[in-house]
């Protein structure tokens, strides 16, 4: 009788949040086992956030399997933790192997050249559609019924009041209504809007007496300074744009979001981590296929400007940006203001 499963959970942060309905779906089929997550750093405090996850098992960077020498530490996070099965969300030969050397006798995924021979359940791949269905036509065909196919995590009343006090002391103007803008993306940047876009986005929404709050990670530092260069040049009225870029962890960006009345983003993770606090969303696709990785739901709305080579799927543009360029700020504004929560 199974006691413990763990699953690992995919390695972006967006992927992990399209995998919450399939997990969801194990922890209805499994009411009584204890249900852990493993997760890399990046991605581990988004299951705060999810009641269903009994335990949060952080793992450490991924060890190169050309690094024969390494091969040791595969595995080790896992090991001993009695585990009576692994769910494999990556679809990675490491993932695999990781549960395969940490001992767990049943291991299941989807099959993938070399690493079928580490799992002892594994499941053919399914065409292309998009990737929250990918995680649940895998547990659909362990035996896990399919529920609701939408995202969802729970933002505790502590951390929504712990944002409030966040954004006021960044210059949040207490009752004015707040839009959210992530104008960074981790995959590259093909998939950034240009920023001086974002920046007259936020000053024609602050003509119409909404503030905007910038949001995202370290990396996405310079972004956000050009994003507010490209308003204060645009915009000299008493509404400020507010930075808390870097400043933010996971459960607390998820508690700025649900104080926004929408979020207009790039393709990212802070895309889905919206959707998923029930934050209607505006997304700007360039080179990403927003049939595959669009937020689900009727509240959000994707804007894409129609060219030959999208989607190219590309880090980086090899020639001018068409995608991204032929999105208009009109169109983004039109779509935030018709997205934007009440």
């Amino acid at each position: 009788m199974m006691q413990r499963l763990v699953i690992l959970a995919p390695n972006w942060l967006g992927d992990a949040v399209m995998a919450l309905p399939a997990i969801a779906d194990v922890r209805r089929g499994l009411p009584g086992v204890h249900l852990a997550v493993a997760a890399r750093a990046a991605v581990a405090p988004l299951f705060q956030l999810v009641p269903d996850v009994d335990e949060t098992i952080v793992l450490g960077s991924a060890v190169s399997l050309r690094q024969v020498g390494a091969w040791g530490a595969i595995g080790r996070e896992l090991a001993g933790r009695q585990f009576d099965a692994a769910l494999l969300l990556p679809n990675s030969i490491h993932a695999a192997l990781l549960a395969f050397r940490a001992g767990i006798p049943e291991r299941w995924g989807y099959s993938h050249g070399v690493r079928r021979q580490w799992l002892t359940r594994s499941v053919q791949r399914p065409a292309v559609g998009h990737q929250a269905d990918y995680y649940r036509r895998l547990v659909a065909a362990l035996g896990f019924e399919n529920g609701p196919r939408e995202p969802t995590v729970t933002v505790a009343d502590v951390a929504r009041s712990a944002a409030a006090r966040l954004l006021a002391d960044a210059g949040w103007r207490g009752r004015t209504p707040l839009v959210a803008l992530a104008p960074g993306a981790a995959y590259g940047g093909a998939k950034r809007w240009p920023p001086d876009r974002f920046g007259e986005l936020a000053a024609t929404l602050a003509a119409d007496g909404v503030q905007c709050v910038l949001v995202g990670s370290a990396a996405d530092a310079r972004t956000a300074a050009e994003v507010t260069r490209a308003f204060t040049a645009r915009h000299a009225g008493p509404i400020a744009i507010v930075d808390l870029t870097a400043r933010t962890d996971l459960p607390a960006l998820a508690g700025v979001l649900t104080r926004c009345r929408a979020l207009v983003t790039n393709d990212s993770g802070a895309m889905h981590l919206a959707a998923a606090a029930g934050t209607p969303v505006t997304a700007v696709f360039g080179p990403t296929n927003e049939h595959a990785t669009r937020p689900i739901g009727d509240a959000h709305t994707v804007v894409a400007h129609a060219v030959w080579c999208r989607p190219c799927m590309l880090r980086e543009c090899p020639i001018d940006h068409r995608c991204m360029h032929g999105v208009t700020v009109g169109a983004v504004v039109d779509a935030a203001r018709r997205t934007m929560r009440r």
